[in-house]
């Protein structure tokens, strides 16, 4: 199990090297959460077997979630991450912290590169059982949610791409890696998705070029300013942030 091992899992906050194609590969397999990714995902292909909802339904079921799988990204990047309310209470402030404060306010931090677990995998059930469910039984429940954590890895993969310092050959990943990269460096408010960006496009938020639209002043902390912390502390209080920050 040698291959399930990676430096860049071995306690450090940053890893900037460059990395081969192997380099990568191995690191993005080592993460734990790729790996539960991977488990469930078997698990719930040997459940739509089992449950088999017939070859129509099971297809439906796929390409159904395949097709939301972006759309919902895009809806939660753009409207639940980059919105201004979970920080706002302390019930959700350390939710919002670990799953996209910091991943802004440090992009380079291996400990947030990937989503957390405990939100990813309910929002993974959530966005695909139901519509499964209603195409296919249980059978086209498993179908949907075993698409849609492989889809997540997929997703997850090119993240790694994204941030990691690898120099991809492919025409299309360099190009979503320059717009991610533009989206955490020039200006948070413009190009949700990670793997198309084509929901950006239909809903008015692409830019395919930094001169195309105006650096943001909150990139780095998506407007939780010293004013904000000053009536909601509970992100501020983790972080270790002040006025003067």
């Amino acid at each position: 199990m040698a291959f399930l091992r990676s430096a860049l899992w071995d306690g450090r906050k940053h890893y900037l090297d460059r990395m081969t194609v192997p380099d990568l590969v191995r690191a993005y397999f080592a993460f734990p959460a790729i790996q539960g990714y991977l488990g469930l995902g078997v698990l719930s292909t040997a459940a739509a077997i089992y449950y088999w909802p017939g070859f129509l339904a099971a297809l439906a079921a796929v390409v159904v979630t395949i097709f939301i799988y972006g759309l919902v990204w895009y809806v939660l990047h753009r409207f639940v991450l980059h919105g201004r309310y979970l920080y706002k209470s302390p019930l959700t402030a350390s939710v919002w912290k670990r799953i996209h404060f910091d991943h802004h306010g440090d992009p380079n931090d291996l400990g947030v590169l990937f989503g957390a677990l405990y939100t990813t995998l309910p929002t993974i059930a959530m966005a695909t059982i139901p519509l499964g469910w209603a195409i296919g039984g249980p059978g086209g429940a498993a179908s949907a949610f075993a698409c849609g954590l492989f889809v997540t890895c997929i997703y997850e993969f090119c993240h790694c791409i994204q941030h990691l310092g690898f120099t991809p050959k492919r025409a299309w990943l360099k190009k979503i890696k320059r717009l991610h990269m533009a989206h955490h460096f020039h200006s948070e408010q413009g190009n949700y998705g990670i793997t198309t960006f084509l929901w950006d496009k239909l809903f008015g938020s692409y830019y395919g070029k930094i001169s195309e639209k105006p650096a943001s002043p909150t990139v780095r902390n998506l407007g939780y300013t010293a004013e904000e912390y000053s009536k909601y502390p509970w992100v501020a209080e983790q972080s270790g942030l002040t006025a003067k920050d």
